[in-house]
């Protein structure tokens, strides 16, 4: 891999691997792995240019996150993991799983979306303003260039044909605020179509691991003692 990502570890155990949303750092995941590290070696990586990862020269896509995260976790000798996706980290969670299934044992979607039809157009309208606007200012700027490409995760990806998902037989766990910015019929179609996978909705908005954390951490922690997974 041309970069090295950065990450945080805690605890001993079953690695316990957290992926964040777009724009954002590990860091998002404090109070999980104060929860989990108790039990688990929880692992918050910041994605390929985010957080305090460089940017590198690889393409900047869901893709190369997913395979940035294989490399990671061989380079490290770990395998039989639990992924915990957020947002951006939901859609590159369901990218790995796709290819690389054989290093999970659980798999926890939060947020996550297929396409961009299912984030709702008050939220997506605007992300797609700011991102035509940052790319007329691209080559003249780096951070209109950074921005471009952040914002260009949301608008070009993750493009995931459910279809696909029928594919992933492991442990999964769909989980979503009754008040997300994704909609909700679209987060039970990813359920519906991953086999055997739960579905959770909290109330809450899309943030519900950050701010209704107790609730969050809870509901996670039933799905994994619910699968042996400890």
């Amino acid at each position: 891999m041309d970069i090295s990502l950065y990450y945080q570890e805690k605890g001993e155990g079953m690695p316990f691997v957290f992926l964040h949303g777009n724009g954002d750092s590990g860091d998002y995941f404090e109070n999980q792995t104060e929860y989990f590290s108790r039990v688990f070696k929880t692992i918050c990586i910041d994605t390929r240019g985010h957080g305090r990862s460089p940017r590198g020269t690889a393409p900047f896509t869901m893709e190369q996150f997913a395979d940035d995260l294989n490399i990671f976790l061989e380079s490290k000798g770990v395998s039989d993991i639990i992924l915990l996706g957020f947002s951006d980290g939901a859609n590159i969670a369901m990218k790995f799983a796709l290819k690389y299934q054989g290093k999970l044992k659980a798999l926890i979607l939060n947020g996550g979306n297929l396409n961009t039809k299912g984030v709702k157009a008050k939220i997506q309208i605007p992300i797609e303003i700011g991102y035509r606007t940052a790319r007329l200012f691209a080559k003249k700027s780096p951070d209109a260039k950074k921005n471009t490409e952040i914002l260009g995760l949301m608008v070009n990806e993750p493009n995931i044909d459910p279809e696909s998902l029928k594919s992933i037989t492991v442990p999964t766990l769909v989980i979503a605020g009754t008040n997300d910015m994704i909609k909700e019929k679209h987060t039970r179609q990813i359920a519906e179509n991953i086999p055997d996978s739960e579905l959770s909705i909290l109330k809450g908005d899309h943030f519900i691991a950050s701010k209704q954390a107790d609730l969050f951490n809870k509901e996670v922690e039933r799905f994994l003692e619910k699968n042996g997974i400890s």
